[in-house]
């Protein structure tokens, strides 16, 4: 980035926000990477959201797309950049300079979040142990621009080539961790002798021919080379092994060279890296957002006379329209917390005398429950006159160390209360169950949970009054569990895990539908398996159409066969048409797609309308296929497809349009 006096005097004031945020962050059990905090202009910011956050990307148009796209949302709709984070050690924040104090603020806590979900969420980890992304895009970078500058490689081919394999940067395996080329088990010595193999395509032999001129051995090589007992879902991985490069001029499949192998493997280490990121969109952006709330908000990290001004900014956030990660991963941080601080409440409860899961709600006076579980007010409010006070409370609650220093002066308590607690301090003042907007949460607890709790009670000691019980609830329970399961999960699972019908009446979450019928939108349902089930088809595969490698020698022609895993949403066939073409490129011989269509007839469709019902669709298996040249589909028998097809997938709701 360039350096300006200009940023030079924008980055001052931050300095001490950026030191204390990390403080605040260790305080509260993060442990994020560093961070270096970057301050750029607005044009800048436009160029680094283009480059995906990296300062160096390797030369090619999406990137010009992308900036465009960038400043005229800006300059249109007003769209506003806060903050670009990277997933590095260290990781790289970058700054707009014109954005106010406590915007930047904001932006430093929620980075801090960030840089802690990228340390120690496994998806991530799956990349590399010692990561050094930025290091790697800038190599990519040079080499591919070295092949472009290179006079005996025409730039256009190179372009080419990766707009080819960009088509499909996806499709990898992203549930598995990230190989280089030369970490893969290839034995060379089976490499079937491609030349030799090329020329009996060209001849067009059949099997019974070939099996007359060469041995039984090299046969079932060349039938192997390919060969898969289960698909291959790293389809960049499957090309790059046994793909050739179609050479437009021959009308042949050539070995492909050098640079294309290197640059296919460079993108595909890139789609690798970014997957983690797109698994865990949800979790990720709510983790920042919950923390940077507590930090901003609860523990006034936001300055009186920035606060307004935050909170404003936060809830146009948290408020956008549509599917928002921001807003959705949040809720469900807050829900995991409360539900796990009431699990730990209504276990000691239930372990009081005359308490049981049946008499609960009858027995138990909520109002005591709540005054009882209230942080200490010396921990609530720090009074920087009554210092003394805080030597009293339990040891594990007061930073002893912070606490001498304050008094000492060293320390400005009005402005940093938490610097004299510890860890189980803060869990105590932030505990859920006493904010006001979940003061209700313990009293909803339903038959059925408090069954459930009783149930795995082994604890057979019993309290005797509820003071008793309550004063044994340990206060980093929910913060404990949110950890881990930002440890071990990912957007789907997430999801899968903790989203309940509680939570989806609580935050007023819906399916609706397009009707056949009417030709518009319709409520389809309030049920929480029927939201889960929608948001669960979004996430799944970054919301793309998963598509594995079936056969690298179909119909024993070399030719490829794609399979795309239907979850009762169609292709688009024009879309999956440009996708051969480019697949084609990196194969160099026939590709070909079998996929699952519904098809109405316009009798039963004119019948449904009338009767103010959906038609019924035919689910039919389909190959399309793309020989260079021309495209063709034809039906396939359902035992050919059965493997792809779905199961309890709702069927009427348009891919793009999921969730209100």
């Amino acid at each position: 980035m360039k350096k300006r006096p200009r940023t030079k005097k924008a980055a001052e004031p931050l300095q001490e926000p950026a030191k204390e945020a990390r403080n605040l962050a260790h305080k509260l059990g993060l442990d994020p990477y560093d961070v270096n905090y970057w301050v750029v202009d607005y044009d800048e910011m436009n160029e680094l959201i283009a480059y995906n956050g990296f300062q160096e990307r390797y030369p090619h148009w999406r990137w010009g797309m992308q900036y465009d796209r960038q400043q005229k949302q800006g300059q249109y709709t007003g769209g506003k950049a806060f903050e670009i984070v990277i997933n590095d050690d260290p990781s790289h924040a970058f700054l707009q300079e014109s954005n106010a104090v406590a915007d930047q603020k904001a932006v430093i806590t929620h980075v801090e979040a960030h840089a802690d979900f990228f340390a120690k969420n496994r998806w991530y980890r799956m990349f590399a142990d010692e990561l050094d992304a930025a290091a790697m895009l800038e190599r990519h970078a040079r080499r591919i621009e070295e092949y472009m500058s290179d006079p005996e490689i025409e730039r256009e081919a190179v372009e080419r080539w990766i707009d080819s394999v960009l088509c499909l940067e996806d499709n990898i395996d992203q549930h598995e961790p990230f190989k280089r080329q030369f970490e893969r088990a290839d034995d060379e010595d089976d490499v079937p002798d491609d030349e030799l193999a090329e020329k009996l395509d060209e001849m067009d032999l059949s099997d019974e021919v070939k099996r007359q001129v060469f041995d039984e051995e090299w046969i079932d090589e060349q039938a192997d080379a390919a060969d898969l007992d289960d698909p291959e879902m790293d389809v960049l991985a499957f090309l790059r092994d046994h793909g050739k490069a179609y050479d437009a001029e021959s009308g042949k499949a050539e070995e492909m060279a050098e640079w294309q192998k290197e640059i296919l493997e460079m993108l595909r280490a890139e789609s690798y890296y970014f997957a983690a990121q797109k698994l865990t969109k949800v979790m990720n952006e709510g983790w920042a957002a919950y923390w940077e709330s507590v930090m901003m908000g609860e523990e006034a990290f936001a300055g009186d006379d920035e606060f307004l001004l935050y909170a404003d900014h936060q809830a146009r956030v948290l408020n956008s329209p549509g599917l928002n990660p921001y807003q959705l991963g949040k809720e469900l941080w807050e829900y995991i917390e409360n539900t796990e601080n009431r699990r730990a409440v209504c276990r000691k409860l239930l372990r009081t005398e005359g308490v049981t899961w049946r008499n609960f709600h009858d027995t138990v006076d909520f109002e005591q429950v709540q005054d009882l579980l209230a942080p200490d007010p010396r921990i609530d409010g720090i009074d920087p006159e009554n210092l003394d006070e805080l030597d009293a409370l339990a040891p594990e609650k007061v930073d002893e160390e912070a606490l001498e220093r304050t008094k000492k002066g060293e320390i400005d308590v009005e402005r940093y209360p938490w610097k004299l607690l510890t860890y189980e301090g803060l869990a105590e003042r932030h505990f859920s169950l006493c904010k006001r907007q979940n003061r209700g949460f313990v009293r909803s607890v339903s038959q059925q949970d408090l069954e459930q709790f009783a149930r795995y009670i082994v604890d057979d000691a019993r309290y005797d009054s509820v003071e008793d019980a309550l004063a044994d609830v340990e206060y980093t329970t929910g913060w404990d569990k949110m950890r881990e399961v930002r440890a071990s999960n990912n957007d789907v699972t997430f999801l899968d895990s903790f989203l309940t019908q509680e939570f989806v009446t609580d935050n007023q979450y819906f399916t609706y539908e397009f009707s056949q019928t009417t030709g518009d939108y319709r409520v389809a349902s309030t049920d929480y398996e029927d939201v889960k089930k929608k948001l669960m088809l979004q996430f799944t595969n970054f919301n793309k159409p998963t598509i594995g490698v079936y056969d690298g020698n179909y119909d024993n022609r070399n030719e490829l066969l794609l399979g795309h895993h239907y979850n009762g949403v169609m292709l688009d066939i024009e879309q999956a048409k440009r996708t051969l073409e480019r697949a084609f490129d990196l194969w160099g011989r026939p590709v070909n797609l079998k996929t699952i269509v519904k098809e109405v007839d316009d009798r039963d469709a004119e019948i449904a309308r009338r009767r103010d019902r959906e038609p019924e669709p035919e689910e039919v298996g389909k190959l399309l296929r793309y020989d260079g040249d021309q495209f063709t589909m034809e039906d396939l028998p359902w035992s050919e497809v059965e493997d792809i097809a779905a199961t309890e997938v709702d069927y009427d709701t348009k891919p793009e349009e999921w969730l209100a």
